[in-house]
């Protein structure tokens, strides 16, 4: 799977960089998917930071 953050969207709340530091990151005051595809063992991780993402900015796609 892929994730992929929406930066005209994303508030840069930090909530994905702490619920999966493996997969996201911040650069400047945005997040970002620095891992993709995302490793099999991380996709449920991945998942549940963009289902917590405030703004709905994270994309996953299978």
């Amino acid at each position: 799977m892929k994730a992929i953050v929406d930066q005209d969207i994303c508030i840069g709340c930090t909530i994905c960089t702490q619920v999966c530091p493996e997969v996201f990151m911040m650069e400047g005051d945005k997040a970002k998917a620095y891992t993709n595809p995302v490793p099999e063992a991380l996709e449920a991780t991945a998942m549940s930071a963009a289902n917590q993402c405030p703004v709905n900015a994270i994309m996953i796609e299978k």
